[in-house]
Order: structure tokens, then sequence, then C-alpha cells
């Protein structure tokens, strides 16, 4: 059963894109779940997120503040800016150009972690980064989408805050709270996590993907490679930053992964719940989800391979 869960973690970016080309191609496949569930499954993840964050985790905050700081601000900057200027730079549509400037003001995504670890980065910078920028959500995400999107749309600042709180911070608090009381448990299941939380992330693309099927099949094109480029431009500007600082190699790794990854399941779900009036912002994040956890499979074998080299 390990076996077979490590092997679901180890090719999540290949599953997430069977399950977006299948419910692309015939979305009766997954449209049957009403998209109210992308919340839900949201909450999940985090509870899985919350089930393996430790104390230590959140320790390295304080002891190493510099290279938090330095991947927070990276976070909250390089991938907001640069979802800003695609949009200018390729005329995206109103609301696709709100799909992509949701994306890229959500926090670190929760695959990071695993992708981190088989790049063979510093795995605690990224869990750090990934825990920090998610407690910093509920402000930032919002704050950033008004002053990114508030000229195109109405931005519900409280509503996402509250949003964001429910369905992230909460459930993290209760996975936190799981793990203090019932350890025994919780050690259990941990094990599993990576490959639940896949199955998971790859359902909640397919019942994403399969509502937005046909819009998708007319224009996608565009939208996507506008996502790719955002992607791969936010990982090769998470290294460089990490270069320019003089960073270590395996802490430019993690904060390549770490800007280059976001939490675009949250993208899709703020886009249902505060923007169902533009019913295409939740694209972006649905293609993100598919491609950036395989850019992220493929970074981790070029950042191992060049382990090796050196």
């Amino acid at each position: 059963m390990k076996r077979l869960c490590d092997y679901i973690s180890e090719y999540m970016g290949v599953l997430v894109l069977l399950v977006a080309a299948v419910s692309l191609w015939f979305p009766a496949s997954f449209a049957w779940v009403d998209t109210w569930t992308i919340n839900p499954l949201l909450g999940v993840i985090m509870f899985g997120m919350g089930l393996t964050l430790s104390p230590k985790d959140f320790r390295i905050v304080l002891s190493r503040p510099k290279d938090i700081l330095i991947g927070c601000l990276a976070q909250f900057t390089v991938m907001p800016l640069l979802a800003l200027a695609l949009t200018w730079v390729f005329s995206l549509p109103q609301e696709l150009a709100l799909g992509v400037i949701l994306v890229g003001c959500c926090p670190g995504g929760t695959a990071s972690n695993v992708i981190t670890y088989l790049a063979k980065g510093d795995l605690a910078l990224s869990v750090g980064m990934t825990a920090t920028s998610t407690l910093l959500a509920p402000v930032l995400t919002p704050l950033l989408v008004w002053i990114m999107a508030g000229t195109m749309v109405e931005v519900d600042t409280l509503g996402m805050l509250l949003s964001i709180v429910y369905v992230v911070i909460a459930p993290i608090v209760i996975g936190l709270l799981c793990q203090r009381f019932l350890p025994r448990l919780t050690q259990a299941v941990v094990p599993y996590l990576p490959a639940f939380s896949s199955l998971t992330i790859a359902l909640a693309v397919g019942i994403i993907v399969a509502h937005n099927a046909d819009r998708l099949l007319v224009g996608g094109l565009l939208v996507i490679l506008v996502v790719i480029l955002h992607n791969l431009c936010g990982l090769g500007l998470g290294y460089l930053i990490g270069r320019l600082l003089g960073l270590s190699e395996p802490k430019k790794r993690a904060i390549s992964i770490e800007v280059g990854m976001q939490n675009s399941g949250l993208a899709s779900s703020l886009a249902t719940l505060h923007f169902a009036a533009y019913p295409l912002a939740t694209i972006p994040g649905a293609i993100f989800s598919v491609w950036h956890n395989l850019s992220g499979a493929l970074a981790a074998r070029l950042f191992t391979r060049l382990h090796h080299d050196l």
C-alpha cells in the first residue's frame, strides 16, 4: 500500500494531466460533481497540510527570518507582477486576466514541498515559506487582487479574506490540533497524505476543467500559453533572486519552486465564490493546477541531474 502511495505522489503531474485530459474530452466524467465541492476539497488538502506541519516548521521563521523574508517577498511580488505584465502583453480578455491575477496573488502551492524534496532543495525553507505565505494569504491575497484587478471588477476584499480563513486557515488549525491531541492517529495517516493530496488535487482539477470544457476548447490556447509563461518565469526568477543574493544551491532551488508553484486551487475557488459573474476566471487556475505539477516534476528532475553532475 505504501509503495502504491509513493508511486501516486511521485507521478502526481502525470495523474493530474490524465484527469484533466479525460475531463476535457469527456466532461460528463466529472461534470456530475458540482463546483461547490471545490472548497471542501481544498479544505481537505489544507487539513492534510496541518497534519504534516510541526512546531519546528514554524520555528524556522524565527531561526531563519532572512531566508523566509526573502522567499515571501519574492512570492508576493514576482508572481503578481508577472501576472499583471502577461495580461497586458497578451491583451487578455477581462475574465481571463482576472483569473491569471488571482493565481499570481495566491500563496505557495501545497505540492511545492514534495517537489523541493525531490529536487534536493532546502526542504525546511520550503515548508517554512509555504506555511508563512499561507498564513499571510488572508490579508495579502485580497489586497493584491484589489490593487491589480480593482479597476477591472469589483473586489470584495473582506469576503475573500473570510473565504481564505474558512477554506485554508481553519483546516490547517484543525490539522494542527489533531496532531497535538491525536498523535498516534496522525502518525499513522501522515505517510499516506502525499498520495491522498495528489488524488484530491486531481479530482478538483477534473471538476473545474469539466465545468469549463467548452470554453477551454474554444479559447484555451492563449491562456495556456500565458499560464505556462507565468509558471516558468516564476521558477526562473525565483532561482535568479537566490543567485543574485548569493544563497546556497538548496536554498535557490527551494525559492525557485516556492515562487513558481502557486496554490492555484485556491485561485479557482476564489473565482467561483467571488467572481461568479466572470466564469472564465476559473480557467487559469485549472490550467495552472495541471501545468505546474508537470513543470515542477520536470524541474525536480533537472535539479537532481545537476546535483549528480556537481
